[in-house]
């Protein structure tokens, strides 16, 4: 408690005394000489009121510029107080920036990445032809195999005509072989029949 209080007295002496400049000292001296100038009967010496009146002056000088360092102190700090405060927003628009970078990279490496997997997918597809030049394949194989059906339609009638005519063939092989081993019979007929007529001649 005795520490505080020296404090505070200190402090007092400083806010009376301003700059050190003595005004503690002044006001001591115009407090004691205006005590003695009450308490005396007689007149004051010559000098001595315009003295008084000088301390005065000077003290109240004294306190008008403690008071001027007191309002510029109270200024900076209001001002201090303002660039603490715009510090601070600018630390949380600093931290928002950073986050807001952060997503900017991952948004740029996703980017980059289905870019690449872009460019290797262009380069898969540039390997093969494109869909007009596929079409156009499409339609000649088409036409090669409408004409390949169509040679295929030719050879199956060829190949039945053919059967036929070797199954006619065949028929007409048969009948002449038929017809031959007929006539051979029948020529050996005759001649068996002609024997015992000779034989009996």
């Amino acid at each position: 408690m005795g520490a505080v209080t020296d404090d505070e007295v200190i402090r007092k002496r400083l806010l009376i005394d301003g700059d050190g400049a003595g005004d503690d000292r002044r006001i001591n001296v115009l407090l004691k000489s205006f005590t003695k100038w009450c308490n005396s009967s007689g007149t004051p010496e010559e000098g001595f009121t315009q003295r008084m009146l000088g301390t005065l002056a000077q003290c109240e000088f004294s306190m008008g510029k403690t008071l001027m360092v007191y309002d510029m102190n109270l200024r900076e700090m209001e001002n201090y107080e303002k660039i603490y405060t715009n510090i601070e927003q600018n630390i949380t628009s600093a931290h928002e920036k950073i986050t807001e970078c952060k997503k900017e990279i991952q948004r740029a490496k996703r980017i980059r990445k289905n870019r690449q997997e872009y460019d290797a997918l262009a380069k898969v597809i540039q390997q093969h032809p494109d869909r007009h030049e596929t079409l156009k394949q499409l339609e000649a194989l088409d036409k090669e195999l409408q004409q390949l059906s169509h040679i295929k339609e030719n050879v199956d009638a060829k190949l039945e005509l053919r059967k036929k005519q070797f199954h006619v063939l065949l028929s007409t092989i048969q009948e002449l072989q038929q017809t031959l081993e007929n006539d051979e019979k029948s020529d050996n007929d005759d001649n068996s029949q002609e024997c015992p007529v000779e034989n009996g001649e």
